[in-house]
């Protein structure tokens, strides 16, 4: 429901002020494109472009920021990517691939950022330095991730923690469950 990929049955989803459920299709997708950014558990990069052209998509789609490529460049060396920015998004490791999947995510300083996985690819080292970068830009940009993981120890404090076990939701953490995080704090 907050990716607008979906609409609830009853209620309101609001956005930064804004009601999501009275928005067509048309202005969904350029709202979602602008306010939220997706951080895939795999990395659905297109394969027949280049990483630093897969993480400039987001910002091309809307048609807005004339400095969107050192942005991406900036983007890409954070995230450890400077020497793979022009090789084929299917010529880079599933490692790599993720970096540049949470480079695309963060391109168009999105409101919320939501992310399944993030660091589910990656070595522990690798894990640490994207969870900083997250942390990072949600300081920087007021920014909200909500993260689902399984993988609680890399994420440190956060100011929320929903538990959802066995299909259930409870608020804080239980042993072996899958953990959605909210926001750092």
């Amino acid at each position: 429901m907050i990716g607008l990929l979906d609409s609830p049955t009853n209620g309101q989803v609001f956005i930064d002020g804004i009601d999501t459920t009275k928005l067509g299709d048309n202005k969904i997708s350029s709202f979602r494109n602008k306010k939220l950014g997706f951080i895939f558990q795999f990395s659905n990069l297109l394969s027949d472009l280049t990483v630093l052209e897969n993480v400039l998509l987001p910002i091309q789609i809307a048609g807005t920021n004339s400095i969107a490529e050192k942005e991406a460049r900036d983007l890409l060396k954070a995230v450890g990517l400077e020497d793979q920015m022009n090789k084929r998004a299917n010529k880079i490791s599933g490692g790599q691939a993720q970096r540049a999947a949470i480079a695309r995510g963060l391109i168009n300083k999105p409101s919320i950022v939501l992310a399944d996985e993030p660091t589910g690819n990656l070595d522990s080292v690798t894990s640490d330095t994207i969870v900083q970068l997250m942390k990072s830009m949600a300081r920087k940009l007021n920014q909200t991730f909500i993260v689902v993981t399984h993988d609680r120890e890399h994420f440190g404090d956060v100011d929320r923690i929903i538990t959802i076990k066995d299909g259930r939701a409870f608020e804080g953490e239980q042993p072996s469950a899958m953990e959605v995080l909210v926001k750092w704090i």
